[in-house]
C-alpha cells in the first residue's frame, strides 16, 4: 500500500503512532520471524490539541509526545498515521503500462483530473491493486489506488513530532495501518482469488475512534477508504452536553454502560446510566447509517469487489454489545478483531493499540 516515506534508514525498532482527540497511542514492534510488541503506551491529550483528525495546537501535542515517549522509553523512530477528510484517496482504472516512468506519468495526468487539489502542493503516492485482462480487440487495464495529501497538512503533523525530539521515518494513512494489522486475522492474508479464479470477497475494516476510519480491502490491497466525523468524539460530546460531564468521564461512562447489561442492573448515577445508554443507541444508529452510505458509495465504483464481512477495531469496538448492535442494523457479519501480537493486552488497550501496531509494520 502506498505511504509517504520520509527517510529510508532502517536502524532499530519503529513505533507506530496514532493520534486522536484526547489520546495518543504508540506501539513499538520488532519483527524477527514473528511480529512482537516490545513496548507500548496510551497517553492522554489535552482537549483542543487535536480535533477531527487534525492538529490544532502543535505545542501541546509536542509536549504530550515528549512526555509519553520518555516515560515509556519508546524508540524515537516513528511512523505516523493520518486520517482526516483532507486526504484524498481515489481508485483509478488505467491501461496496463509496463514502463514505471510511463505509468507514473499516466497516474499523475489522471490525478490532475480527479484530485481536488493542485498536485504541485501535494505529496502523491500510488499502488496497483488489481485489474482486468485484455478482451478481444482491447488492452489490459489496471486498478490503481492513488493517495494525495497537501504538504502543509502533512507538515502540521511532522513538525510537532520533531519538536518532541522524535524521528518521523514515515507518514501513512491510518486506514492502511489498520489493514496491515488485521488482514491476516481469521482470513487468508494473500486474499487474491477464490477457487475457480473469481476475486475473493472484500472485507470492510472499520476503526471506531474519535472519528471513524473505513477501508475496504482484499488481502492487504486497499480498494476504498474514507474518514467520517461520525465517531466516539461526537457520541461523547452528546453525552457531555446532556449531563455536563468532562470528556474523559464521558468515555468512562460509555465504556461502563455499554449495550448489553440491563440499565437497572448497573450501579452508579441512574440518570447518567440511562442517558449513556440512550446516547450509545443513537450513536450506533448513526454509525450504521454511515457504514451503509459508505458501502453504497463503494458499490458504485467500477472496480468494486463484494464485501463479505466487517471487522472492527479501535476504542469503540471494545464497548460491550456494540458490534452485535451494528450487525443487527446492517445485516452483514460484524466482529471485533485484534492482532495476535496484542493477545496478552487488556481488551480496551488492545483495541486502541491495533492501528499503531499496523503502522509500525514494514510495508
Amino acid at each position: 500500500m502506498p505511504s509517504l516515506t520520509l527517510t529510508k534508514q532502517k536502524t532499530g525498532p519503529v513505533v507506530g503512532l496514532d493520534i486522536e482527540a484526547g489520546s495518543i497511542a504508540a506501539t513499538e514492534v520488532a519483527v524477527n520471524g514473528a511480529e512482537q510488541v516490545t513496548a507500548s503506551a496510551i497517553g492522554s491529550l489535552d482537549p483542543g490539541a487535536f480535533h477531527e483528525g487534525e492538529v490544532l495546537d502543535p505545542g501541546r501535542l509536542a509536549s504530550a509526545l515528549k512526555s509519553l515517549f520518555a516515560e515509556h522509553k519508546l524508540s524515537k523512530r516513528v511512523r505516523l498515521g493520518i486520517g482526516n477528510q483532507r486526504l484524498v484517496v481515489r481508485t483509478m482504472r488505467l491501461p496496463a503500462i509496463e514502463d514505471p516512468k510511463e505509468m507514473d506519468a499516466a497516474v499523475r495526468f489522471q490525478a490532475q483530473e480527479q484530485m481536488p487539489m493542485p498536485l504541485d502542493q501535494a505529496v502523491l503516492e500510488y499502488q496497483v491493486v488489481g485489474g482486468v485482462p485484455a478482451e478481444e480487440g482491447g488492452s489490459a487495464q489496471v486498478d490503481v489506488v492513488v493517495v494525495a495529501a497537501r504538504r502543509e497538512m502533512v507538515s502540521s503533523f511532522v513538525e510537532p513530532i520533531r519538536r518532541a525530539g522524535l524521528d518521523p521515518v514515515g507518514v501513512d494513512l491510518s486506514a492502511f495501518g489498520m489493514i496491515r494489522a488485521l488482514a491476516g486475522v481469521g482470513a487468508d492474508p494473500s486474499g487474491a482469488v477464490e477457487a475457480g479464479g473469481d476475486p475473493a470477497p472484500a472485507v470492510l475494516y472499520c476503526s471506531l475512534g474519535d472519528v471513524t476510519n473505513l477501508a475496504v480491502a482484499r488481502g492487504r490491497a486497499c480498494l476504498f477508504t474514507r474518514v467520517s466525523h461520525v465517531g466516539l468524539e461526537a457520541i461523547s460530546a452528546r453525552l457531555a452536553g446532556a449531563r455536563g460531564l468532562r470528556p474523559e468521564h464521558t468515555a468512562q461512562w460509555l465504556s461502563y454502560v455499554g449495550l448489553e447489561a440491563p440499565v437497572e442492573e448497573l450501579d452508579g448515577d441512574a440518570e447518567i446510566v440511562v442517558e449513556a445508554r440512550r446516547t450509545l443507541e443513537e450513536g450506533v444508529g448513526s454509525l450504521v447509517d454511515e457504514l451503509r452510505l459508505s458501502l453504497d458509495y463503494y458499490g458504485a465504483q467500477e472496480a468494486m469487489v463484494p464485501v463479505e464481512r466487517i471487522v472492527l477495531c479501535g476504542p469503540g469496538s471494545a464497548i460491550a454489545g456494540l458490534p452485535a448492535r451494528m450487525e443487527a442494523g446492517l445485516g452483514i457479519p460484524i466482529s471485533a478483531a485484534r492482532p495476535a501480537a496484542l493477545g496478552g493486552f487488556e481488551e480496551s488497550a488492545a483495541a486502541r493499540l491495533t492501528v499503531p501496531f499496523g503502522l509500525a509494520l514494514e510495508e
